[in-house]
């Protein structure tokens, strides 16, 4: 018997999340990029604010498809597979729109570009859980997910400087070979791990597992553990199974209300503050703040659950959050309080947020895994499509920020609830 829950983890184990968390760049990168190039591309190319919103739109389309479409084959085909495939869409994509000369090339680019982070970003979860033990499971899945604030703000102060300097264009050649260099790491160190050659069963299967866990200094095996009947079920069927259905229905709601106040709060944050007074330099500061918090509590949520338990922590994370939602919208508020609390609400709502990953890590066994992680993250985000969108229309009507911020940190504590009444001896 393979006893990888207890033994310490090695440093090809390490590498393995690692690479995780590096890939988890992409969407802190992608985001952001689209973000502080945005008035350069329409300067440049003569755009409306709609046609550009086809530009923001059409990525997000496309990660939507990849967690719905692409995701759910690395349970099929191997996360390695798919890791490949899927980051190679992003440099596709990152090149593409940097030489692209035409609109319709940068949405078809920008379209490729997010097939291929909803492709991976399932995937990573799936391969994190995989590759640690017990002990460090519920933190590197968690760690994991601060890469997306780390390649935001990497990418905000990268943008920041060398557009002015060198255009728009830049960015996304820069951007290309960053994913280039990323999808070299993919193919030389990026495996399946010993759950998923378990669990498809193949040839050279013992031959697989032995050579991993050479690399893993552990001890090699005899013959191919048996799994289960009840784990052999694969596909989104499984999803709703007797045993899943239930909790699939609420980790789905709880995904939707998260995604739409996140993806609002990382979308309006730094024009809320430019609006209040702020000088654009510091406004980005705020929105670059948020994701320090971000970083902060994405890293740390993990840890908390492994500790008290994932429900009762990210139960927890959102009802603070939602309290310093409303002391945000009842404060008068000067510049230095903005950072602190823009800072807490970073740490707070997206950290809490990203405990869903570790959860659904938990919840859902290795067969499964990425099927439930990708339609998951795809329901959610049409939550993140509808929240900005809805922002921007309240506040074209008039509605105030206090009122805003009240509205939209209801949201947490629908989360907070459908995770808490989640129903499962793993979590």
């Amino acid at each position: 018997m393979i006893e990888l829950e207890k033994q310490a983890m090695s440093n090809f184990q390490w590498l393995i999340v690692a690479i995780c968390f590096i890939l988890n760049f992409n969407d802190g990168i992608d985001v952001l990029i689209v973000s502080f190039s945005s008035t350069e591309i329409i300067a440049d190319w003569g755009l409306s604010k709609v046609e550009m919103g086809y530009i923001f739109s059409i990525g997000l389309a496309g990660m939507t498809l990849g967690a719905f479409l692409i995701a759910p084959q690395a349970d099929k085909i191997g996360r390695r597979n798919i890791f490949i495939i899927a980051v190679g869409m992003i440099t596709m994509g990152m090149f593409g729109v940097g030489f692209s000369d035409k609109y319709s090339l940068m949405l078809i680019f920008r379209f490729l570009t997010g097939l291929g982070i909803g492709g991976i970003l399932p995937t990573m979860a799936a391969t994190a859980a995989e590759f640690s033990n017990q002990k460090y499971r519920d933190f590197n899945v968690g760690l994991v997910q601060a890469g997306w604030p780390i390649g935001a703000i990497l990418t905000g102060l990268f943008c920041a400087k060398y557009i002015p300097i060198y255009g728009w264009h830049s960015a996304f050649i820069a951007a290309g070979v960053v994913a280039f260099f990323m999808w070299l790491l993919v193919i030389f160190f990026m495996t399946d791990s010993v759950e998923f050659i378990i669990n498809h069963n193949s040839d050279n299967a013992l031959s697989k597992i032995n050579k991993l866990l050479q690399k893993m200094k552990l001890q090699p095996i005899s013959e191919v553990p048996q799994i289960s009947k009840e784990k052999q079920e694969a596909g989104i069927k499984a999803l709703f199974s007797e045993y899943y259905k239930t909790n699939t229905l609420k980790i789905w709601l709880g995904a939707f209300f998260g995604f739409l106040t996140l993806y609002t709060l990382m979308s309006w944050v730094p024009n809320i503050a430019k609006d209040s007074g702020m000088p654009f330099k510091l406004a980005t500061y705020v929105g670059i703040m948020l994701n320090i918090g971000a970083a902060l509590g994405s890293a740390s949520i993990g840890a908390f659950g492994s500790k008290f338990g994932m429900r009762q922590v990210i139960f927890a994370f959102m009802i603070i959050a939602f309290l310093i939602m409303q002391i945000y919208a009842f404060s008068n508020l000067t510049t230095s309080l903005i950072f602190v609390l823009v800072l807490f609400i970073g740490f707070f709502v997206q950290g809490g947020f990203n405990g869903i990953w570790p959860t659904l890590s938990r919840l859902y066994h290795a067969q499964i895994r990425a099927t439930g992680v990708g339609f998951t993250v795809g329901i959610g985000r049409f939550g993140a499509i509808l929240g900005p969108l809805l922002f921007g229309y309240l506040s074209d009507s008039g509605m105030s920020i206090k009122m805003l911020f009240i509205i939209f940190s209801l949201p947490l504590l629908a989360m907070g609830a459908c995770i808490w009444f989640l129903k499962s001896d793993k979590l």
